[in-house]
């Protein structure tokens, strides 16, 4: 276990996802459960090894020159020995001692239908079943999906379902990132590259699009594509062909697309934003993702399922008082089902003997945008939404966020850019620290 503050040793286990912690030696000084269980390590294993293998191409040795937020599609280089292509965000952080460290979250851009876990689509409302039979009507067509809905309520989860029930089920799932595909990234990215096609490709490296052959390519966020790249991602959906930056030989993937996002691409489209043309193909099979406000008959059996993971994940049996479960079903949840279960991991780390009790639901304050919601009618409105306070990481983000807000008097597009995130990624971060 991670030895340097106890501040950074708590942090690992605030994640769901892979999340590792970098010192300023470039040597691996902690990693979570997440990380051990999907990748199949333990922390005497990694910790203490190098970061990476080539430290001319070591992104963290980069972001400790920079001090700047990355994200892209990488390599594993040190965790394991199979190569497996990761989404990575990476930032520097402080302890409350002010060391410096390198925190890193992962996601698997390939899920190999082999060892990946089978996704459950849980729920018993009427809202929940009409969605399923959409999504069991779309798996057994070709054509592409389209899945709209509010952030947080599981597009991905929902894309992946449909790919475990098509015929090309026994292909791979891949996901696209496109919040993460600026100008520079994606056409290495999605169709690969050949070595020395640019500085930094010391080697050829196969492209998401390729990696995807047989299969399903999941373009997760797709309203976050630059709009000069559209019509390369066009020409290769309809064509099936691409070309590797740097490359001559022109390759073929045979892919099945489904594209995922909650913004109106209807209404970019007449705002010049997204290609019209674009936008036909991707539409084709549209499927909407219901709120959590909708099928709040799901809900204990939603707490139930994330209640299991939490307590595989901790090696603990966590159960929930009535009293807790009548606080969890008075909220509204705009942030759906990511909030609920970000809210259930913190209740987690409150509560005393496992037990969840009313006093360990915290209920995070949130914007004006959902002020216009309304609980249904047999429920008492809620009148507590404490907030929970912050650590002093989470302190030097908002005063991180603040001083680029200052800078930019309030331009989110300019602060979205320094800190190389998406505008709807800064967004949530803004209204989780109650910004303006």
């Amino acid at each position: 276990m991670l030895q340097t503050s106890f501040t950074l040793e708590s942090l690992l286990e605030t994640h769901d996802l892979p999340f590792i912690i970098i010192d300023a030696g470039l040597k691996i000084v902690g990693i979570n459960r997440a990380c051990e269980t999907q990748f199949g390590i333990t922390r005497e294993h990694v910790i203490g090894k190098p970061c990476c293998d080539n430290i001319k191409e070591c992104r963290h040795h980069r972001l400790l020159q920079k001090l700047e937020p990355y994200a892209g599609i990488f390599s594993n280089t040190s965790l394991t020995a199979e190569e497996k292509l990761l989404r990575v965000r990476g930032y520097p952080l402080l302890d409350a001692d002010g060391t410096l460290y390198i925190a890193e979250s992962l996601t698997a851009s390939i899920q190999s239908t082999s060892v990946a876990k089978d996704p459950r689509m849980l729920g018993e409302s009427a809202a929940f079943m009409k969605l399923k039979t959409k999504l069991q009507q779309a798996a057994e067509t070709q054509a592409p999906v389209y899945l709209t809905g509010e952030t947080g309520t599981g597009k991905e989860l929902a894309a992946e379902f449909i790919h475990r029930h098509s015929k090309l089920r026994d292909g791979e799932f891949v996901i696209v990132d496109c919040t993460i595909l600026g100008e520079n990234l994606f056409e290495s990215e999605l169709f690969g590259h050949e070595k020395g096609s640019f500085t930094g490709a010391a080697t050829s490296k196969k492209g998401l699009f390729e990696l995807a052959n047989n299969g399903t390519l999941f373009l997760d966020e797709v309203g976050e594509l630059p709009l000069s790249q559209q019509p390369k991602l066009l020409r290769a959906l309809e064509s099936g062909s691409f070309r590797r930056v740097g490359g001559t030989t022109t390759l073929n993937s045979k892919v099945r697309v489904v594209c995922a996002t909650n913004r109106n691409l209807a209404d970019m489209v007449k705002e010049g934003k997204f290609r019209e043309d674009l936008f036909y193909r991707l539409s084709v099979f549209p499927v909407e993702i219901p709120p959590l406000r909708d099928r709040r008959q799901d809900l204990p059996v939603l707490v139930e399922h994330l209640l299991q993971q939490l307590s595989l994940r901790d090696d603990q049996s966590y159960s929930l008082s009535k009293e807790a479960l009548v606080k969890l079903m008075r909220h509204l949840w705009p942030g759906n089902i990511r909030e609920l279960r970000n809210c259930l991991q913190l209740a987690t780390s409150l509560c005393g003997n496992q037990r969840i009790e009313e006093k360990d639901i915290i209920i995070m304050r949130r914007s004006s945008r959902t002020s216009d919601l309304r609980p249904p009618e047999n429920l008492e409105r809620q009148t507590i939404t404490q907030a929970n306070p912050m650590n002093p990481l989470e302190q030097i983000e908002a005063n991180f966020l603040n001083s680029l807000i200052n800078k930019y008097n309030g331009n989110r597009k300019q602060i979205a850019t320094e800190m190389n995130v998406s505008e709807r990624t800064l967004y949530r971060k803004l209204s989780r620290f109650n910004l303006t």
